[in-house]
């Protein structure tokens, strides 16, 4: 069954010019799957989310939140959605329980605030006050919260960004476990290997658009190599573009492209290719400065579609 379903999704926001942060994206979620939003910062995922969770009105498209519309059964859905959004603010001067129990009057049937509060490990501080939390504790204490209610349908808008390693492992863990209960989880994030970690799908959005759309496999396997060599020459005249090329046509290198004055290939069976490139690249008298290999991720779909890395246009999200 479907839990999310858009359909020539548009949002416009009036201005000299206006701006469209959302524009014709077409989405569906299945019930019971983690579904991962991805894209650079300005992309148009937190308007998308936004829509979804009726927090925002879209400008046009359709809209469908497990089966039902907004406009037509707002309560109905409200009470069967847990939300956490990219920034939530919260009395610091409540406690951690009272917190959640507030959360928890504003639905009609859900679990007991000491069970949330067990689901994300913060027993122990139930009883400490919000504005003594760390940032990874605030952020597990708003996830508790969003599930407090019990809700099939759970919407994560970058819940990791700013966390340390530890901190984002636990709330990784946390995911994974309400996808495990057969719920469904909508997260944003521009950290691509937690897409690759905690979705079943993705789909990457750029310029409020879904670009690419299938499993993290897929998507990868869409590159034609599950390995990059980034390859880096000493300046000595060579004409980069014309070394790019003839390694290019190599048995076993899918992609060939320039980036920030170095090659990178996109291959098969990397024991096989690096002594052939090593060979090519000495034919060439091409002087070696650097060579690292790594398998490949979604970030390198994202530089396929999109010719730019994700760090390379950091602003606001419309």
């Amino acid at each position: 069954m479907t839990a999310i379903r858009c359909v020539n999704l548009v949002k416009r926001y009036d201005g000299k010019p206006p701006v469209d942060a959302v524009r014709g994206l077409n989405l569906t979620v299945e019930r019971g799957e983690c579904f991962g939003l991805l894209g650079p910062n300005g992309a148009g995922k937190t308007t998308t989310i936004e829509i979804l969770e009726g927090l925002l009105r879209a400008t046009s498209g359709e809209v469908e939140v497990l089966g039902l519309r907004w406009g037509r059964n707002d309560d109905a859905i409200k009470q069967q959605i847990g939300i956490s959004l990219q920034e939530t603010k919260l009395s610091e001067k409540l406690t951690v329980r009272e917190t959640v129990t507030l959360f928890r009057c504003l639905y009609r049937q859900g679990i007991s605030p000491d069970l949330a509060l067990a689901q994300v490990s913060l027993e122990e501080k139930a009883d400490a006050r919000v504005g003594k939390l760390s940032g990874g504790q605030k952020q597990r204490l708003a996830v508790s919260c969003a599930i407090v209610g019990d809700p099939q349908l759970l919407f994560l808008d970058e819940p990791t960004t700013g966390l340390d390693p530890a901190s984002r492992r636990q709330l990784w863990d946390i995911i994974r476990n309400f996808r495990d209960q057969g719920r469904t989880v909508l997260l944003t994030t521009h950290y691509m290997d937690e897409a690759e970690r905690l979705c079943d799908r993705v789909a990457i959005v750029d310029h409020g658009q879904v670009i690419a759309q299938g499993t993290p496999r897929e998507l990868i396997a869409s590159l034609g190599g599950d390995h990059i060599v980034e390859i880096g020459l000493a300046r000595d005249g060579h004409d980069l573009s014309a070394v790019a090329s003839s390694l290019g046509r190599l048995p076993k290198v899918s992609s060939a492209q320039l980036e920030n004055g170095g090659i990178v290939l996109s291959v098969q069976d990397l024991h096989l290719v690096l002594p052939a490139v090593l060979a090519e690249l000495d034919r060439l008298g091409g002087n070696l400065d650097s060579l690292a290999t790594r398998q490949a991720s979604l970030e390198d779909v994202f530089v396929k579609l999109a010719g730019r890395h994700l760090s390379d246009e950091e602003g606001t999200e419309p």
